[in-house]
């Protein structure tokens, strides 16, 4: 008797997956769960508790919970919000621009490099204008890289060069013509009141003035970077998290190549 009445509460759970109603999962498919988290410049109380529900309603959640909330300074208080939507997406019409391209080894890409190129190429890069983190373009430039994946320095044919960070946008500039470097990395992390764009674009203006923009493969990357975004800047390719090395350079080298910048 228990087990059958297990088996018909089971059936009232919706299992299948339509990808023109797609819907956030949590317990079960199509349940609506969604987990959300912000800050409000209130005291932590049960008026700013109840003001975070009124917030997660607007936004289209229902069944909230406020699981969690936590002072974090005089005025200030995080909270956690669980609850479910109703909205949905239609997966099926969504087209996202990214780059296209098979991502080869480190090995494969030395020997693009001599068959294609046949020469070293030169890349540099940096965490450009005020932007003091260092870890995504650590990542991408130094030899021992990230995630097993190594990083520009290890490459036989390449010459990489890691500025570091907080390097102004004038002295990458000069850096990239003195060296007559190819490839030129931007890493941005800092995005606050849309910085990063700022900064992005100011590099391209510079580039344009002293007239290599088209001589060089000018890429950037960043946690708030897309392909899209870095093309509607100016930007040959933009590459968010989950990228290496080996996406970067061969992208890179084949644009490279594709352009005949050999």
């Amino acid at each position: 008797m228990g087990g059958g009445l297990y088996s018909l509460e089971q059936k009232k759970f919706d299992k299948t997956l339509d990808l023109k109603n797609v819907k956030p999962y949590g317990d079960t498919m199509n349940d609506g769960k969604v987990q959300i988290s912000f800050t409000l410049p209130l005291e932590d109380c049960e008026k700013s508790t109840e003001a975070a529900k009124i917030l997660a309603q607007k936004m289209g959640m229902r069944d909230i919970d406020v699981v969690c909330h936590k002072k974090l300074d005089n005025g200030f208080t995080f909270y956690v919000v669980y609850g479910n939507t109703e909205h949905n997406i239609n997966y099926t019409e969504i087209t996202v621009k990214s780059v296209d391209i098979k991502t080869m080894s480190m090995e494969e890409i030395n020997e693009y490099i001599k068959e294609n190129i046949k020469r070293k190429i030169t890349v540099i890069g940096a965490s450009t204008g005020t932007d003091a983190h260092t870890v995504g373009i650590d990542a991408i430039m130094n030899m021992k890289g990230y995630a097993g994946h190594y990083g520009l320095e290890r490459y036989d044919m390449i010459d990489a060069y890691n500025l570091g960070s907080q390097v102004e946008n004038e002295k990458f500039v000069k850096k990239a013509i003195d060296l007559n470097a190819d490839v030129l990395l931007v890493s941005q992390t800092v995005t606050q009141k849309n910085i990063h764009i700022k900064n992005l674009t100011n590099l391209v203006e510079l580039l344009e003035v002293e007239g290599i923009r088209d001589k060089v493969i000018l890429i950037c990357g960043g946690t708030r970077i897309t392909y899209e975004l870095a093309k509607e800047l100016g930007y040959d390719a933009g590459f968010g998290p989950g990228k290496f090395a080996d996406d970067v350079a061969t992208f890179a080298v084949t644009e490279m190549t594709n352009r005949k910048l050999i």
